[in-house]
């Protein structure tokens, strides 16, 4: 198996300090965070920012002086979301990406969130990978229901992907498709043989699916945005105890946790 790059998505649109004290929320914060998983073993940081009233925000000077810490105190790949949060224009949703970090989100259509729908329309995602080409940006490309697979290759066919392509499922989002191994399963025999991939589980499902895909021989994404808890009813003190945990699985099955630079070297990035 190849070795195991794990992600970690620090903060998300909308977990908040009352739900979690451990929740980093300024780019400072957000930095020292990502020392933090990044001496514990993460190749690949998630980054979502907030406001100065902790609210989500896709302000690119924030994602600027975030991005300028972790590239100057860590060697780890960054990877900006597009998805910002429910009700933002999709001007805001793809200003970080014009800052050229060497990867970014991006979700391959509309899903429900719970009482909400996270709206990707399809002309939207068309001009989000247009940007990711013009700022030679690789997509992780968002996949929350088994119709996404199609739209990625769809848009390969209409110039607008590259292969390999580099999937991310997210499973147990409430109304898209439920984290189970069967469905993991499923969405592999999807995808292009020579893509790489990623699981996400939300919630109480983080630990789960992650190891489904530790075993499975892809990758794995943890940190608060999917989940805050360690075991239940216990916060995670921090993003870095659920790579932690991860780390002991993976040794635990004799899977060799990558670098950053060897993530790279897997994801087809450039050397920085």
């Amino acid at each position: 198996m190849e070795k195991l790059i794990i992600t970690v998505a620090l903060v998300g649109a909308e977990v908040t300090r009352e739900q979690t004290p451990y929740l980093p929320l300024s780019p400072r914060e957000i930095a020292d965070e990502a020392k933090k998983v990044r001496d514990a073993g993460a190749s690949i940081v998630h980054l979502h920012m907030r406001d100065q009233f902790g609210n989500p925000s896709q302000d690119k000077a924030l994602f600027a002086e975030a991005i300028s810490y972790i590239q100057t105190e860590t060697d780890l790949i960054i990877q900006v979301s597009t998805g910002g949060a429910v009700g933002m224009t999709a001007e805001e949703r793809v200003q970080p990406v014009t800052l050229a970090p060497e990867m970014a989100s991006l979700s391959m259509g509309s899903v429900n969130f719970g009482d909400d729908t996270f709206s990707n329309p399809l002309p939207m995602v068309r001009e989000f990978a247009r940007v990711c080409q013009t700022h030679q940006v690789k997509p992780e490309l968002e996949v929350f229901e088994s119709g996404m697979v199609q739209n990625a290759l769809t848009l390969v066919k209409q110039g607008l992907l590259d292969n390999p392509l580099h999937f991310n499922f997210v499973l147990g989002v409430p109304g898209a498709m439920p984290a189970t191994a069967k469905n993991l399963l499923f969405l592999l025999d999807l995808i292009p043989p020579t893509s790489t991939w990623t699981v996400s589980g939300i919630g109480r499902h983080q630990l789960s699916m992650n190891t489904f895909g530790i075993l499975l021989g892809g990758h794995v994404r943890t940190g608060f945005e999917d989940n805050i808890y360690y075991r239940k009813g216990v916060l995670a003190q921090g993003n870095a105890p659920l790579v932690d945990r991860l780390i002991k699985v993976s040794e635990s099955l004799d899977r060799p946790v990558a670098s950053p630079i060897e993530a790279r070297q897997l994801l087809g990035l450039l050397p920085r």
